[in-house]
Order: structure tokens, then sequence, then C-alpha cells
């Protein structure tokens, strides 16, 4: 069995260095693609080449946008162009790290009957896990970047702030600060048949779904166009395509290990050494978000403690 790795990455080259290792420490056999965006961010070419690691250059773009899921298209295409044969795809962030063994990940993914682990609910519904307003909010409309709010010094931006009640007040548009968007009301993609799923994008999929995804995406053109206007593409359109095909055997778990419980943004929280615990007692396989600027002292515990399961293995 073949594990491909795609990791969308746009900062800390040593943390994304790590991650490499941690992957490559276990199988050697895995091929890793990075899809980076080296505006602020530069990596080493060459010797990640001499790896035997791919590395896609990624246009810049903003939180919100498109260009998250068109990365993540590209990835897919090089795949299918250069004919690499593999059985899953697992798709991780630079802040991502795996919290057990690589190879009891691969062994499981072996043995397992599902065709996929991916979050997912319907967005337009009580069981979605944000507000019936935010998930319309996000897909009901088309959106434009308004970029002079980054012109915009900060105290001028929280001045601001209150204009968002206007959400509230009509039906017809939308403004988000925090994305420098502003959305129209639109005639909707959805309906009874064809319904917005919603989710995490970290999934972990076999080939098959894989290939059904890109496929879906290159025969029905109006779906991509419809996608990138609206706001946070990436949390909806490979749930929206996946669980509507009807094809797949899906797990609702994409065995990843986020903290909401702190945030007022709508991001997991930095973990570190003090949420171990909590982490390693998670039957996730992977873990985020880490920053080693701020605590490297968590992976180095993991470290350990994936080595000492490998070693007593």
């Amino acid at each position: 069995m073949k594990i491909c790795y795609l990791i969308q990455t746009h900062q800390n080259a040593r943390q994304i260095h790590r991650l490499i290792n941690r992957i490559q420490q276990s199988n050697f056999r895995s091929k890793i693609i990075i899809s980076h965006d080296f505006t602020n961010c530069d990596l080493d070419e060459v010797y990640l080449q001499e790896q035997g690691i791919e590395v896609l250059k990624t246009q810049a773009g903003k939180r919100g946008d498109f260009f998250v899921i068109q990365s993540y298209l590209n990835g897919i295409k090089w795949l299918i162009d250069n004919r690499i044969e593999y059985d899953w795809l697992i798709y991780l962030s630079g802040q991502d790290y795996p919290i057990k063994p690589i190879s009891q990940i691969e062994d499981f993914l072996s043995k397992t009957s599902y065709d996929a682990f991916l979050e997912y609910f319907k967005v337009f519904s009580p069981e979605s896990h944000w507000s019936m307003r935010e998930g319309k909010s996000r897909y009901l409309f088309k959106y434009t970047n308004i970029n002079f709010f980054k012109k915009m010094p900060n105290w001028l931006h929280k001045l601001i702030e209150p204009i968002k009640i206007i959400n509230y007040l009509q039906p017809l548009f939308r403004i988000k600060l925090a994305y420098e968007m502003f959305g129209i009301r639109r005639k909707s993609l959805f309906n009874e048949e064809f319904i917005c799923y919603g989710g995490s994008s970290f999934t972990t999929l076999t080939k098959g779904c894989v290939d059904y995804l890109y496929s879906f995406s290159q025969n029905h053109p109006e779906f991509i166009e419809y996608y990138r206007g609206v706001c946070n593409s990436d949390e909806s359109f490979i749930q929206t395509i996946l669980v509507n095909s009807q094809k797949f055997n899906l797990c609702n778990d994409n065995k990843r290990y986020f903290d909401f419980s702190e945030t007022k943004n709508g991001r997991p929280k930095i973990l570190t050494a003090n949420d171990y615990e909590a982490i390693v007692q998670n039957g996730a396989h992977f873990a985020r978000k880490f920053d080693i600027s701020k605590d490297s002292e968590i992976l180095d515990v993991l470290d350990r403690k994936i080595n000492s399961l490998v070693s007593n293995h």
C-alpha cells in the first residue's frame, strides 16, 4: 500500500522540514507533495527534490479564498499527469503533525472498509456546526475582495467593526471584515437533491474518491465557478461533491485533533506542551495547529512518544 501526502504550506520552513522528516522516518515509499506559497517563506527546492519530494508553487491567497481548493486540485492534477500510483491521499497543512506512528496510521488505512475519513454535516440544517446564518452567509452569496481594508491601521479597523450589524438587518448582502470580502445574494446552487455539506478541509481519501472529485470538478465548470465566489470554499467543496455522490463509504471522522475551545476567530488554538494529554488520548491520526516559534516542546514530546511506540512494536 502506498500513501500520498499533499501538504499545503506558506510559513516556517523549519517546521515544514520537521513534518516531512517525521513522515519519512516511518516510510520512504510514501509520496510527499508540498504545495507552497513562496511569498513570505522560501524552501530549498533542490534539496527537497533530492529527497523525492515534489514542490508545487502556489499563488498567494488569503483566508476564505478559493486558492486553497485550487492548490488542492493542482496537486491532484500533478498526480494524474505523472501517473503516480497510490492508495490514499492525506491532506495536511504545514502546522499539522502526526500523533501516532506513521506506520500505525498506514496499517489502519490498509485494513479499513471506509473509502474516506472526513468531517461532514448539512450546512443549512440544525445539525450544522455553524449557525444557520453563518452557513447561508458563506455559501449563498457571491463575494469579491475589498482590499482597501489592508491599508487601514488597526485602530480604524476596530472602529468600523460595528458595521457588521448590517448583516443582521437585511438579506441581500454581507460584509465579512475578517476576510475582507463583500458578498451579494445569488441564486443558490443547492436543492433537496444537491445538498450543501460542510466540514474541515483536512481529509484522508482513497484514490477512488480523489479521482471522482477531480473528474466531477472537470465535468462541472458551473460548480467550480459557484465555489470560486463563496467564502471558505475549502470547508464545503470536498464534502459537497463526495457526500452527494452516494458512491462511497464515508466515515464522518477526519482523524484530526483540533481545539476550538478558546477561539474567537474560527481558528483552532495553537497547541502546546500543556495540551499533550488531551492530544494523545484522542483517537486521531494528526493534530493541529502547532507553531514551533511559540512552543517546540510539544513536538519534542510527541516525537519521543511516537519513537517509543515504534521501538516497542
